[in-house]
């Protein structure tokens, strides 16, 4: 008996001793900026004006992670020292003058401090209810001054409901909720955080709306000659494809709410803000959210059905440069395009560079993310900015 547990012990020893040594054999990816195609040599070495860069990243909250919503990662990619390791690791290579974070739990025990030694302030907005993650806008202090902040709670939309118990104001867009199964949308993700019956009443226009995401606005200060004041949004927006309404709804919001921010700034700083939203937004190419996210661009053909122009013009930045990605977001039930940096053009400010993104076929990211080269099942994606100056 004891020759069997002794050797028992042993055949666990090597298996633990083997399993470190493989996952010590990888390194995270670290990406690089790719510059936009035609940026001429000139350009690129004496810089027209002031450049900076941005990444937007689902980094997978840990309260998310379950062996049971990802089956086929490596069981120990997914643990939390591992994880938070690498993720830092990525976002140190990285180095992007602001992060937009979508999924970040363990803010206060891990990433404020951690990104703080790196040079970060941060700002972050946990999620409303019992959720435990949130959305974390981190900025290089030595690189941008932070002037202003909102936090947006899409929450606030069951104001806007027409009944005897809720008001209408100008704070609030007035959305009528549709039947979801009559938009399309992004079908299921394997990581779902959620299920129907935790949802509650979908024919509630109150309870559908409630969905407890959040989203952040801030105006920075760049530290150049001219003082450059933009504006970075980060947000988040609700995962089911069945609530597509809703999406549309938190979408609609977020842009009401950057427009009167930026007013706000170009009031009270007498100036013309530059304005950049990121995040995730649960939504691919070419469905109703992005599409009303880009129809206040004149260059952009997707004007969404039966619905108002955006407040605000913003493009992609991946599409106006390379075209959007096939994926940002891979695992074996659902591949796509979820996450995006938009800007909004002007003659003072040009993307030049974006962040490259992996091949469907590439090895390291075959059978699916997260796996010990990626920590999230979703990708980082980013751009160089260059500031034009006057």
């Amino acid at each position: 008996m004891l020759k069997a547990v002794a050797a028992c012990a042993v055949l666990c020893s090597n298996s633990s001793t083997s399993a470190i040594r493989k996952m010590s054999s990888f390194s995270p990816a670290f990406p690089k900026f790719i510059s936009v195609e035609g940026a001429d040599i000139h350009s690129r070495t004496k810089p027209d004006g002031f450049r900076f860069s941005l990444v937007s990243y689902n980094i997978l909250a840990q309260a998310y992670v379950k062996s049971s919503l990802f089956p086929h990662s490596p069981s120990p990619s997914l643990k939390w020292k591992l994880r938070s390791d690498t993720i830092l690791a990525v976002l140190k290579n990285l180095g992007a003058d602001f992060f937009c974070l979508q999924e970040v739990d363990e803010f206060d025990s891990f990433y404020k401090g951690n990104m703080q030694d790196l040079g970060y302030s941060s700002i972050y907005m946990k999620r409303s209810g019992q959720k435990r993650d949130g959305c974390g806008l981190f900025y290089k202090h030595n690189r941008a001054e932070l002037v202003l902040e909102e936090k947006i709670e899409y929450n606030d939309l069951v104001k806007s409901v027409p009944d005897g118990n809720s008001s209408n104001n100008d704070e609030h867009t007035n959305i009528q909720t549709v039947q979801p199964d009559k938009q399309k949308d992004v079908p299921p993700k394997n990581g779902s955080k959620s299920n129907s019956k935790d949802r509650g009443d979908p024919n509630d226009p109150c309870v559908r709306l409630k969905r407890d995401c959040v989203g952040i606005m801030a105006a920075f200060k760049l530290k150049d000659r001219s003082h450059h004041i933009v504006i970075v949004a980060n947000t988040h927006l609700y995962w089911d494809p069945e609530w597509a309404d809703v999406k549309l709804a938190q979408a609609k919001y977020l842009l009401s709410r950057l427009a009167k921010f930026k007013t706000l700034i170009s009031d009270r700083y007498e100036c013309i803000p530059e304005v950049i939203l990121a995040g995730d937004f649960n939504s691919m190419p070419g469905d109703m959210v992005y599409r009303y996210l880009v129809s206040g661009n004149p260059s952009s053909n997707l004007m969404p059905d039966c619905l108002e122009e955006s407040p605000i013009p913003l493009c992609s930045v991946y599409a106006s440069t390379r075209g959007e990605p096939p994926f940002t977001n891979y695992t074996p039930d659902f591949t796509g395009t979820l996450d995006y940096i938009l800007f909004s053009p002007s003659d003072h400010i040009k993307p030049i560079s974006f962040l490259e993104l992996p091949d469907s076929d590439a090895a390291d990211i075959v059978g699916g993310l997260p796996n010990f080269i990626y920590p999230s099942d979703h990708l980082p994606i980013g751009a160089e900015f260059e500031i034009i100056e006057e």
